[in-house]
């Protein structure tokens, strides 16, 4: 198979999809002739500079494939990492070309403007001589794992809000209540319902030594800067925002450590205490795909890891997110949306009235029947995740790789995590001997979300 003329090989090529182009394949064919050393460094908060290493081409013929290979490496660092400066060291012709692309009207305009969100200020592609690449600077972020003491975990879900009572390690007290906070554009909706939920907890304890909080969305500290939570809040409240769960915490008491993570991760880090390992990735698949990770002393490294919109496929003619406007990213591969495309290139006629939650179980009722068009769609995913390993093992160390979401549940979740354990036995075999694809099992799911965002900030 030849893309921008490189050469890859992919043996099994996604049935519904033979025109797929992982990522990480051609990466690695690219990268075997690429001989002039580049660098790129991305800065996020803290000071903080991620600096990666590479090669490409140089040459006026491979002009468009150096251009692509780190146009989409700099996307993927991005959403992997997050960042709002981005230093091309060693080839100003591709700095300027990025420049030019992370504009307000420029064709990463999503990205740039979402990043701006994230961090305040403007995104910015600088244009360095290799020699003077910034030095880096990551410290992982040593949060999880804590279990002594007195303890609140809160969940804050997109449906409802669970909240436990964790002395020791041990849940004491917890409960799941519904709420509203897509529906609310009054912030103060949303941090009274925080609040009542600490209280709750801390009504069960003799006292409060720490507080933990695992969210949906992206956090600068302990401040969500961009969170589904708080969807309808005008970016003009915002200041209210950053601050919610501070303020609740402090209404608790004032000096209790509290940390807030991504939703994610503390999956991540949930699997990661049950199973006592770390170097584990926690990949559902859902409404969109969501990642979270920890590292082998089982840490959350602070990272966005929105891989959703990170790219997997390099085929022009990949399916495009509605929302970043880009293609052949993430969320289109590991969701319901993937079952929901595929469904009709299987010859499945799925009913127009449905949600797509709705359509997602439909296509799911038809394989419990062992529908052979049915079959395709998750052999097909299967496919599709066993490549995108691949490209996610060249950034993250992985030892297990935790499948969650309901796009994993019943016989199509099975199929899934055969076909994509078949591909990597036969064509990546170190990395199917390194890490292991798995669902969770009991070990992993002793850990509820809330007990696991408990044990996040140190006493």
């Amino acid at each position: 198979m030849q893309y921008l003329g490189i050469e890859y090989q992919m043996k099994h090529a996604p049935k519904l999809d033979p025109s797929f182009i992982p990522f990480g394949v051609w990466r690695a064919a690219y990268l075997k002739n690429a001989k002039q050393p580049i660098a790129i460094a991305v800065e996020r908060d803290k000071g903080r500079v991620s600096v990666h290493k590479t090669f490409i081409h140089g040459t006026p013929e491979m002009a468009d494939a150096d251009y692509r290979y780190v146009e989409r490496y700099v996307k993927f660092l991005l959403w992997s990492i997050g960042g709002f400066r981005v230093s091309i060291c060693g080839c100003s012709e591709l700095a300027q070309r990025l420049q030019k692309a992370y504009t307000p009207d420029g064709e990463r305009k999503f990205d740039f403007m979402f990043f701006h969100q994230v961090y305040e200020q403007e995104l910015e592609v600088i244009d360095l001589p290799l020699e003077q690449c910034p030095a880096a600077n990551e410290v992982a972020q040593s949060m999880g794992g804590n279990m002594d003491g007195c303890r609140i975990g809160f969940d804050a879900g997109g449906s409802d809000r669970k909240v436990s009572a964790v002395i020791d390690g041990e849940c004491v007290y917890s409960e799941e209540v519904l709420w509203f906070p897509k529906l609310n554009e009054d912030p103060n909706y949303q941090y009274r319902e925080i609040l009542t939920a600490f209280r709750t907890a801390a009504s069960k304890m003799p006292r409060v030594d720490a507080i933990g909080v695992s969210s949906a969305g992206v956090f600068i500290g302990n401040a969500p800067m961009v969170s589904s939570i708080f969807y309808k809040v005008p970016r003009s409240k915002w200041g209210f925002v950053k601050t919610v769960f501070d303020r609740a915490a402090a209404e608790i008491d004032p000096n209790v450590p509290i940390l807030v993570a991504n939703d994610g991760d503390v999956s991540a880090l949930a699997g990661a205490i049950g199973l006592g390992k770390g170097n584990l990735m926690g990949l559902a698949m859902g409404t969109s795909e969501a990642v979270g990770y920890v590292d082998k002393d089982q840490n959350v490294l602070g990272w966005i890891n929105e891989l959703a919109f990170a790219p997997v496929d390099l085929q022009e003619g990949a399916m495009q997110d509605e929302w970043s406007t880009d293609y052949g990213v993430g969320c289109k591969y590991f969701s319901q949306d993937a079952v929901i495309k595929l469904a009709p290139w299987a010859g499945i006629q799925i009913p127009e009235d449905l949600s797509l939650a709705q359509k997602l179980k439909f296509v799911q009722g038809l394989m419990e029947e062992d529908d052979q068009r049915a079959v395709a769609v998750f052999e097909t995913i299967g496919a599709y995740l066993a490549y995108t390993a691949v490209l996610y093992s060249q950034f993250y160390d992985l030892d297990y790789m935790m499948l969650l979401g309901r796009v994993m549940s019943g016989k199509g979740g099975d199929t899934i995590l055969r076909v994509c354990n078949e591909i990597l036995a036969e064509e990546y075999p170190e990395l199917y001997a390194k890490c292991k694809v798995t669902l969770p099992d009991e070990k992993m799911r002793r850990v509820g979300q809330s007990v696991a965002a408990a044990s996040l900030p140190q006493i």
